[in-house]
């Protein structure tokens, strides 16, 4: 059996903070696993602005509702769901992701969560677990799996490196330079040739 393990933000819906930041007009929002590898550093980060600049969960949930799927993302999935088992392992927050889900109908996904106080700040994170991408591929291959991975970032690199192969969607320069190993991919097409092209080299 093959599984397909695919980030979410930056493959299937847009960058969140990304565009919180374009919304609030909070450039210091912008910042991503892709510029900053280590996630509770930017998760500290990302919470302070937050206090700094008091705005709660109900703020981030208002901009995500009016945002929708990367153009093409819905019918790249729905395709790739006839064939391959489709898990969506994402560093964002099931906080988030419920009305996006909803749009990308509903495929699984394993992600985080958020704590907030009663006024709807958030207050801290909570992980599922340490390095949870590279940990669900490892439990897969566990399972006898066949494991594709794709992603666009510095976080899901341990991902792709535990998968028996692994793809970059659409990332940026210094990713593709320092993962030179990763085959890159541009649009949903060339994504889903290489994602075929991985299973075949697995099963021969």
């Amino acid at each position: 059996m093959n599984i397909v393990c695919l980030d979410l933000e930056g493959v299937l819906v847009p960058e969140i903070w990304i565009g919180f930041a374009e919304r609030t007009g909070i450039p210091e929002f912008r910042r991503t696993t892709r510029d900053e590898p280590n996630y509770d550093t930017l998760m500290r980060y990302r919470l302070d602005l937050l206090a700094r600049n008091k705005l709660g969960l109900p703020d981030i949930q208002k901009v995500v509702c009016e945002m929708g799927p990367m153009q093409g993302a819905r019918e790249f999935l729905d395709k790739l769901r006839e064939e391959y088992e489709v898990i969506i392992l994402s560093d964002t927050f099931y906080e988030f992701a419920h009305p996006l889900m909803r749009q990308l109908a509903w495929p699984t996904l394993f992600c985080h969560s958020l704590e907030t106080d009663a006024n709807g700040m958030v207050v801290d994170y909570h992980l599922r677990m340490p390095e949870q991408k590279r940990e669900a591929v490892k439990r897969f291959k566990e399972m006898n799996f066949t494991v594709v991975a794709a992603g666009d970032s510095y976080n899901d690199t341990a991902m792709l490196g535990e998968a028996h192969a692994g793809i970059l969607f659409h990332p940026p320069e210094n990713v593709i330079r320092e993962f030179p190993q990763y085959p890159v991919t541009q649009n949903y097409n060339e994504l889903r040739a290489e994602i075929d092209k991985a299973f075949a080299r697995a099963a021969g």
